[in-house]
């Protein structure tokens, strides 16, 4: 719209702004209607396009309201301008909003009528289509249930008649398969632009298969008629067949009788004419040979059909005189010829014959040859299994000719005499007769033998050739059933995946629905797996012996690859259906609406972060339900006595819970390194995380299908993590701290964590300093913070710690990752919640064949403890956590801890221990007391570390100390280290962590120190009177300390009496000095070094300095009266703390369960340490020259604070003594920085 329009009619911007909104939308929503395509046939998807459809219209109707009162607008500016040009496009743009809102209406109309004109047909078509399959059913049963075809001319005609009948049906039938076709036909042609996949794949389905049953009934309609005319012609073949065998036995006797006459051979004409006679009967022999093998063989098949009747025993005989007339009309056959062969030169004949066969026998052996090697595909084979069928059939045929010719010269040997042989061999002449008759014997004889070696080898050789034949054919049908099996499966998964939509057409809120029916694909494709590998199996078992051909290789490599290509085509289809989830479903997170269930509701905040609505008690709350129970649940194990247990055991069940005993440190890697998680101090937002969590998670599924709920573990995770690193619940946390928190759960070896971990932090040159360091420590330790344990390991400060680690490496400035595991291996007091854990895994399913000397439970489940004082005296872990003890074993008896079932050689090292410690003295024992874990130094020890922006850094943002801008470092830290203290001694009680490590420096006589400790604690008490809270430890301690209490109270009075008359007596100097208050800088300055006020300036200088030494003397006086209280208070809380003075030998006590005040295991003192003031020495030169301020104030108000604290009718509740020591403590600290401010003003 031109600008000049606008100008002129300012209302025209908010219609064209309104108008363009509203056309946008319309052309959104009518694109939307083109591109939503339904599966035809499917009732289900078309009823949900229906129902999308109506709402679509009913949103279109919702918004009618706006049209309307755009057109009022458009009419009322009309009406108000007189610009011609703005109301002609005021109407154009009218009339085209409203032919656009008609067409959308029209095209949704249309739509929405189509889809019920599809839904109506559809219902139609799978109607037909069901009773289609009926009658495919029926037929196909019909098909099974056919028979053999029998020989017999009743059961023809019963099988003929069956068949006819069937064929009607069949008919019949016709009318159902063309009326589903017909239905397919109409919605192909109707709804094209639909997805009509589904109806083309089932109507070919069912066309393939009702023509496939009509090829059968054709070919047995085909076969039976044969059958019947093979049957018909049969007899009449046999008749004819007999009445020739007839004839041809008569001539076969009369030129047999013939040829035995005598002196018959000496004729030739004679000879010849007989010779050309049998010429004819063996011309007929040959020609009837195939009639009579037609006739034997139908003969079988009738046979067969007329099993046990009469009709078949008469056949029977009738067949076998057939064959037995057949055989002897051949033996004569051959009997003549050798008559009329017989002459004087009968034994070269003999010699040609044999050489004839010899020929022959050779002939067909280089025919066997050339039949191998065995085809390399199932019709090769089918075609070789026939050769040599036809093969086998010539060996049969050639029997009886090579059987009668050996009998021939069997017979001519045996007749014939030596004269004649004589006779027969006339060269050389210089041979004695008897020597040519030897000759040819041998000659005759050795060929003869030759013949039957060769006819021998050839029979054997047939055998054996037949038999891989068979093995082969056998092998290859098997590996073609798999074959077109597996090819059927993937036709069909391939037209399934060729049915999927692209991704860019799916809707928003089908995107979940799309990702559940390809993972269930998957899963119902799992099985073709097993079914490749059985095509490859078989296709590598016919190598070397049978090659398979090109072919058939080709066609396995093509499953093959049609298999990997499906596979690959499943996981980018889910890998995009899961992209396009994440970035585009509801705020990215919709996938884990269903990690909860009713009343529950899955919700989230405008930074990402999730929390959840109980809308049953219509409440809210940051932590998923599940996680709340789990929380819950972890109170049941505040009863064992052992911190480094009970939070081991804890996150062991939590680490179950979020299923990362199950993720593999190599999986946790590969996850980070998809995401290109490398900038460890980069933050990560919640998608980031949920992103990472749902690709961890969703390989744990695809590994453990039925132990994995994704969006369960995916939520819950999260949680964890948020409540670790995240409590105010910003939305973001570091890299560092996802990493730690995700591979210090998951299931790895020890060091390899510790590897992982360390290299996280360390530069590129592997190295790391202390700041690196501080920041791993800070995030781990957060862990058991977050469970409430934190105190029990040194608190949250882990400047000890990193201190530890360097002094450990004699103060590098940065160190490598061998001296950092060497360090973890001595199981530092930070992280010594760590190694436990994974003995607390390792224990859980270890069984030890040992009773507890306790409870009695046999076998041993978990750990086992073993005394290394007593012989076969065993404690179970439930005994030991508890602090039950059994009668007759004392408490500062040395024990050994057992995570996994002991071996021979642990049991003869254990056996020499206590052989040894039979020996040793209760003194022995608490002499030498080892630590369990390597102790770090308390939190007022040591110089600072961090900068003050990575001290706030270190702490969590629950508790990150709020430090005022004009208190320097030092000051801050000191006073965090102050209150960090006092909390810590009020919190927690002695003790020591158990640790079965051993160092590398200490005997192992003395491992499980803390074995020794608990046993101490409980020595002069049953574990019943042993107090088991704070409330008992104040009760033993008001009944057994009140009275050094109250003398310790005395004299604190006592010195608080003397600071107040020394605090008197210095206002009172103060007061009667009269010292003007400090000039002003400017005041100060010198005008000139001539001023005559040089002199007094120079007096009045040192008269102050003078002053000054008086204070500082008096300040180093109240200095060292503030250490000898800040002694008592020590002692004071170290008696609080001790349920039993005599009771603590090697420093340790043990800690009572609570949830509320956590146990610490440090067996270090925590020093009470007050924060120092301020001196000249750290503050600014503006301080020192501002003006002194009002000490008066500060001074009473510490006065007021003594008087405080020893209020005149004093209790004797030893709980009061507590806040009494505080506010005395408190008091002190004032006091002393009051004093040293009015010393630095003076």
């Amino acid at each position: 719209m031109p600008s000049s329009v606008l100008l002129e009619v300012p209302a025209l911007a908010d219609f064209n702004k309104a108008w363009a909104e509203l056309t946008d939308w319309l052309s959104r929503l009518d694109r939307e209607i083109k591109s939503q395509r339904v599966i035809v046939g499917d009732l289900d998807d078309i009823n949900d396009m229906i129902i999308k459809q109506k709402a679509i219209l009913q949103d279109l109707e919702q918004r009618r309201p706006q049209l309307d009162e755009l057109i009022t607008a458009a009419q009322n500016l009309k009406n108000k301008t007189s610009n011609q040009e703005a109301r002609t496009i005021i109407t154009d743009r009218i009339e085209k909003i409203q032919s656009q809102w008609d067409e959308v209406h029209g095209h949704l109309q249309s739509r929405r009528q189509q889809l019920h004109e599809m839904l109506k047909d559809s219902t139609q078509w799978l109607e037909a289509k069901q009773e289609a399959e009926r009658v495919l059913e029926q037929a196909k049963a019909k098909l099974e249930s056919w028979k053999e075809i029998s020989y017999t001319v009743e059961a023809l005609k019963k099988q003929n008649t069956e068949l006819k009948q069937f064929s009607k049906e069949i008919r019949q039938w016709q009318i159902n398969v063309d009326v589903a076709n017909d239905m397919a036909l109409k919605l192909l042609r109707d709804y094209s632009a639909d997805d009509t996949r589904k109806v083309e794949l089932m109507t070919d389905n069912i066309n393939a298969s009702w023509a496939a049953i009509n090829k059968r009934v054709c070919e047995r309609e085909a076969a039976l008629e044969s059958a019947l005319r093979m049957l018909q012609q049969f007899y009449l073949d046999l008749e004819k067949f007999l009445a020739w065998l007839t004839e041809a036995e008569t001539t076969a006797n009369v030129l047999q009788d013939a040829t035995h006459k005598e002196k018959i051979l000496e004729d030739a004409k004679t000879i010849r004419e007989l010779m050309k006679q049998w010429q004819e009967l063996q011309a007929e022999i040959d020609a009837h040979t195939d009639v009579f093998h037609n006739l034997d063989e139908n003969g079988q098949k009738i046979l067969r059909s007329l099993e046990g009747s009469e009709d078949a025993a008469l056949l029977q005989r009738r067949l076998d005189n057939m064959n037995f007339r057949w055989s002897e009309l051949r033996k004569k056959s051959l009997n003549i010829r050798s008559h009329l062969e017989a002459s004087t030169d009968q034994w070269k004949r003999l010699h040609l014959s044999l050489q004839e066969l010899l020929a022959w026998l050779q002939l067909k052996e280089d025919e066997l040859k050339q039949q191998a090697p065995i085809g390399g595909d199932l019709p090769s084979v089918q075609k070789q299994n026939d050769s040599h069928r036809a093969f086998k059939r010539e060996l049969k045929t050639k029997e009886p000719v090579i059987r009668s010719g050996l009998e021939t010269v069997r017979i001519f040997l045996a007749e014939q005499p030596v004269e004649g042989l004589e006779k027969l061999y006339p060269e050389p002449r210089e041979l004695s007769p008897e020597e040519r008759a030897q000759n040819v014997t041998k000659l005759l004889q050795r060929q003869a033998d030759e013949v039957r070696t060769e006819w021998d080898k050839l029979n054997l050789q047939s055998a054996d050739w037949q038999k891989k034949i068979d093995d082969a054919l056998e092998r290859l049908q098997g590996l073609q059933d798999a074959v077109d099996e597996l090819d059927l499966k993937l036709r069909q998964a391939e037209v399934f995946k060729a049915s999927w939509q692209p991704v860019g057409d799916l809707l928003i809120d089908s995107l979940q629905d799309h990702l559940e029916k390809v993972k269930v694909y998957r899963a119902e494709l799992v099985p073709l797996k097993e079914k490749v590998h059985q095509v490859n199996e078989l296709a590598h078992q016919f190598t070397p012996d049978i090659q398979l051909s090109q072919y058939s290789l080709s066609c396995v490599e093509d499953l093959n690859t049609r298999w990997k290509v499906l596979q690959v085509a499943i996981e980018e289809r889910i890998r995009q259906l899961h992209e396009a989830h994440r970035d585009f479903g509801p705020t990215s997170q919709h996938f884990l609406t269903t990690s909860v269930q009713g009343p529950w509701e899955r919700a989230i905040s405008p930074n990402k972060v999730p929390y959840y609505i109980n809308h049953e008690t219509q409440t809210t709350c940051w932590d998923h339900p599940k996680m709340t129970e789990l929380y819950q649940s972890l109170a049941d194990l505040n009863n064992v006595r052992f911190s480094a247990y009970r939070t081991a055991m804890k996150l062991r069940r939590l680490q179950k819970a979020l299923c990362l005993d199950l993720l593999s440190l190599s999986a946790a890697c590969d996850a980070l390194d998809q995401h290109n998680l490398k900038q460890n101090d980069q933050p990560m937002d919640i998608l980031q995380i949920i992103n990472c969590l749902t690709t961890i998670y969703d390989r744990l599924e695809q590994e453990h299908n039925n132990l994995v709920n994704v969006p369960l573990c995916v939520d819950m995770c999260l949680n964890w993590l948020l409540n670790v690193y995240d409590t105010g619940r910003t939305g973001r946390i570091r890299v560092l701290s996802f990493k730690t928190g995700v591979v210090s759960l998951c299931k790895a070896h020890l060091e390899d964590k510790y590897r992982y971990l360390f290299k996280q932090v360390a530069s590129s040159t592997g190295f790391c300093d202390q700041r690196r360091l501080g920041l791993l420590l800070h995030d781990s330790i957060q862990i058991p913070r977050q469970l409430g344990e934190v105190a029990s390991f040194g608190g949250s400060n882990i400047e000890p710690s990193v201190r530890s680690c360097f002094q450990f490496a004699n103060n590098k400035p940065e160190i490598e990752a061998a001296l950092f595991l060497d360090w973890m291996r001595l199981e530092p007091q930070s992280m010594v919640w760590l190694p436990v854990l994974h003995r607390v895994a390792a224990a859980e399913t270890a069984k030890h064949q040992a009773k507890c000397n306790i409870c009695k439970e046999c076998p041993i489940i978990g750990f086992r403890y073993r005394s290394l004082k007593h012989f076969n005296y065993d404690i179970c872990q439930s005994c030991f956590f508890s602090g039950r003890v059994a009668k007759g074993h004392k408490m500062h008896y040395p024990m050994v801890e057992y995570c996994t079932p002991t071996t021979s050689g642990e049991d003869v090292r254990d056996f020499a221990k206590v052989l040894k410690n039979k020996f040793r003295t209760k003194r022995y024992f608490a002499k030498h007391p080892r630590m369990g874990y390597l102790p770090v130094q308390t939190v007022l020890e040591g110089d600072n570390m961090e900068t003050p922006v990575t001290l706030i850094n270190f702490w969590p943002v629950d508790s990150a100390p709020a430090s005022s801008p004009q208190l320097s470092h030092d000051d801050t830290h000191s006073r965090i280290e102050h209150y960090a203290s006092r909390l810590a001694e009020m919190e927690n009680t002695n003790g020591s962590y158990l640790n079965d490590s051993i160092s590398p420096n200490e005997s192992i006589d003395d491992e499980h120190l803390l074995i020794q400790h608990y046993c101490q604690s409980l020595n002069q008490e049953s574990p019943l009177s042993q107090p088991r809270s704070p409330a008992q430890i104040l009760i033993s301690l008001e009944s057994e300390e009140r009275g050094e209490l109250e003398r310790i109270l005395a004299d604190l009075e006592e010195e608080n009496r003397n600071l107040q008359a020394e605090y008197d007596r210095l206002k009172q100097q103060h007061d009667h000095k009269g010292l003007s208050p400090l000039p002003s800088p400017p005041e100060m300055m010198p005008v000139s070094p001539q001023s005559p006020r040089d002199a007094e300036l120079i007096a009045e200088a040192k008269l102050l300095r003078q002053h000054k030494g008086r204070l500082e003397a008096r300040m180093q006086i109240l200095e060292d009266h503030n250490k000898q209280l800040e002694s008592q208070l020590h002692r004071l809380r170290q008696l609080l703390e001790q349920p039993q003075a005599d009771a603590k030998v090697n420093g340790t006590t043990l800690s009572s369960p609570s949830t509320s005040l956590q146990r610490s295991d440090s067996s270090q003192p925590m020093l009470l340490r007050v924060v120092g003031s301020q001196t000249s020495e750290t503050m600014g030169e503006d301080e020192l020259l501002s003006p002194p301020q009002d000490t008066s104030t500060g001074l009473e108000e510490v006065m007021e604070q003594l008087n405080n604290s020893f209020p005149s009718s004093r209790g004797h509740n030893v709980g009061s003594l507590f806040h009494m020591a505080d506010d005395l403590g408190r008091a002190m600290e004032t006091l002393v920085t009051v004093m040293t401010d009015d010393k630095v003003l003076e």
